[in-house]
């Protein structure tokens, strides 16, 4: 039997990466699996002053950095909340202002570079002879980062996705895409070319029913795939000051959960939906995100080759 840690969306936070790796301690985990939206979304500089200090502007308030000690842990409170910190001048955010390209390497080098710090942290915290990691792209990842996971495969952290992996004997199959968001996220399809793809997928297993379908995406009208109702500038919908809610997932990620029934179906993006539902007779899951809290949320999941004998939420 294998106890599986399984968490999504954690959006460059490396503090909740970091809670990650000591799944194997404090739950007794065999499996670490992180699904799906790595990455974060954003530069932040802290700008050097004549004086030699470090202005910052972010959490709605302005800060003064004075000593090697505040910076440090203004750089790392940054990189805790998902935010890639860089220390500038006043010159070169004017340059920076007049050069969006040049904005778009700095977040394509930064975005690599912390995957690559996360994945030596990995090496260096777990004992993979013991231990499995895995890790997986989401629909807000830019594709160059896949280059970057799959160098880390010879060292022993296995790549998911195109492929067919095994948890505790249980074939597992691997999905990044979503279907259409109002953001264009790099790894969208239309409902059709999702079919198309985890029919292929589902192609390379044994025995669907004796599977499990990591999927980023959730399956729609499910309670993994409320989310809240947007207008035409993206801005919540309320009624009564209540924001309304409605089902964002994939339709056809729902029909094959139906037609293929697996073990069960493991999702995320939809930060919100944290819950457990099934498709037919397959229980399905979304641990739900609150990376910007630095809380991990997380499915602990206990399975053998007889199948999945329970599972349950954990976060901390």
């Amino acid at each position: 039997m294998a106890r599986v840690f399984f968490a999504v969306d954690v959006h460059g936070s490396t503090g909740v990466w970091k809670k990650w790796l000591s799944a194997p301690d404090f739950f007794k985990a065999d499996v670490l699996m992180l699904c799906g939206d790595l990455t974060g979304k954003a530069l932040v500089p802290l700008v050097r002053q004549k004086d030699g200090s470090y202005n910052l502007a972010y959490w709605g308030m302005k800060f003064n950095l004075k000593t090697d000690k505040e910076i440090a842990e203004a750089e790392e409170r940054l990189a805790n909340s998902g935010i890639y910190p860089f220390r500038s001048t006043p010159e070169e955010i004017e340059e920076l202002k007049r050069n969006p390209d040049k904005v778009s390497r700095m977040m394509m080098e930064a975005v690599k570079n912390r995957i690559r710090e996360w994945l030596d942290l990995a090496l260096e915290k777990i004992d993979l002879k013991k231990i499995q990691v895995w890790a997986m792209p989401g629909n807000d990842d830019f594709h160059e980062i896949d280059e970057v996971m799959k160098s880390y495969q010879d060292r022993g952290i296995a790549w998911l996705l195109d492929t067919v992996v095994e948890i505790a004997g249980i074939e597992t199959i691997s999905l990044s895409y979503v279907n259409p968001t109002p953001w264009n996220t790099p790894r969208e399809a239309t409902e059709p070319e999702l079919a198309k793809m985890i029919d292929r997928l589902v192609g390379k297993l044994k025995d669907p029913r004796r599977s499990i379908f990591n999927f980023h995406c959730p399956p729609y009208g499910t309670k993994l795939d409320y989310a809240p109702e947007l207008d035409k500038n993206l801005k919540p919908i309320t009624v009564g000051g209540a924001p309304q809610f409605i089902h964002v997932g994939s339709k056809a990620v729902l029909e094959a959960e139906k037609k293929y029934s697996p073990q069960l179906g493991l999702h995320g993006h939809i930060h919100e939906s944290g819950a457990t539902d099934h498709v037919g007779n397959a229980p399905v899951i979304n641990p739900g995100s609150e990376y910007g809290e630095g809380v991990l949320r997380g499915v602990m999941i206990e399975a053998s080759k007889e199948g999945i004998s329970k599972y349950w939420k954990v976060e901390g």
